[in-house]
Parts: C-alpha cells; structure tokens; sequence
C-alpha cells in the first residue's frame, strides 16, 4: 500500500475548432439555392402581358339617353353555342402478317424458354416462370392480329392462356406438371405455326 497514487490535476480543455468556413459554406448554398429558384420563378412564371377580360384598349360607343325609346329591328339574341365535334382517332391499319410476327416473336420464343424451364423446375420455383408466361399470353392477347388469322389467333390464345392456367394449377397441386408442360407447349407451337414461325 505504499504506492504512491498519481496526482491529477484539472487542465483547461482545447479550443473547439473554428468552423466559421462550414457555416459561409451553408450560408453560401442556401443563397445559391434561393437565387436558382428566383431566376425558375423569372423565367417560367407568365408575366401580366395579356390584357384583362374586363377591359379593353379600344373604345367603346357610348349610349346616349334619347327621350324616346326606338323599336330595334332585330331582337337580341344570345348566340346558340355550338356542338364541338367529335374526334374519333383513325382506325388501326390491319397489319401483315409478317409485322404482326415481328410483334410477337419474342413473346412466343420465351414462351419455348420458359416451358423448357417449368420442366426443369421442381415444385414452387416454376410459379414466377408461369406468371411471366401468363403476362406474355396477356400481351400476345392485346395484340391486334391480322384479319386473315384474326380468329384462329383468338382461340389460339386463348387455348394457351388456358394451359397456362392449368399448368400452374397442376404445379401448386404437385401432379400431372409434364402433361401440363406438354399441352401448353403444343399450344404454344400452334400459335407460332400461326404466324409462320
């Protein structure tokens, strides 16, 4: 217990830094920022050029009471507002079919993609792949077709939307997922032999 106990003793603190650059900084980019917005507001705002509703620079006759009053020839009327007519956009040019492929070949190429990775896949992982492949039926649906193959390319789609459907239907249930694949493949080569690919 001889040791001897090191005396402290109180030192003043150091100067805190001086951070007067920081805040001519701060001052500095809320100035810029508030003439930035000066100058939008100069520039973008409409300026009172245009004359007001209510008053005009051309002179108006002024009336003059007279002691008797004098027949008009013709009443005043309001006049009758007007029907503005109705625009209709053009109707859609039928494209050819040639177009239309050029539409929705990578649609039905990711639809042979995306089959071949359902088949693949095992159980749940296969579900988004279904829905990507159900959004693309949805596109390849909006899609307006030729008129020579408009119909057949309705039931076609429709046909694989369908098999799409029963496909995840099968995935979720765990059973008869090959077959599942295979239909909607089938369908899938119908809707491309539509189209000639």
């Amino acid at each position: 217990m001889d040791e001897q106990q090191p005396e402290l003793r109180w030192a003043p603190l150091p100067a805190p830094p001086k951070r007067k650059g920081r805040i001519w900084l701060i001052v500095g980019l809320v100035v810029a920022a508030l003439v930035i917005v000066g100058a939008l507001l100069f520039f973008l705002l409409p300026r009172g050029e245009s004359p007001d509703p209510g008053t005009s620079g051309s002179p108006t006759p002024a009336a003059t009471a007279s002691g008797t009053p004098s027949p008009s020839s013709s009443p005043s009327t309001a006049p009758e507002p007007t029907e503005t007519p109705i625009t209709t956009a053009p109707p859609v040019a039928d494209p050819t079919v040639e177009v239309f492929r050029d539409k929705v070949s990578g649609w039905l190429s990711s639809a042979t993609r995306g089959l071949d990775i359902v088949s693949g896949a095992s159980g749940q992982d296969a579900l988004p792949v279904v829905e990507t492949l159900q959004d693309d039926a949805q596109r390849l649906s909006d899609t307006p077709p030729p008129a020579s193959i408009q119909q057949d390319w309705s039931d076609g789609v429709t046909a694989y939307a369908q098999r799409l459907t029963d496909l995840r239907s099968a995935i979720e249930g765990d059973s008869g997922v090959a077959a599942a694949v295979d239909a909607a493949r089938a369908s899938a080569q119908t809707l491309k032999s539509l189209v000639g690919l």
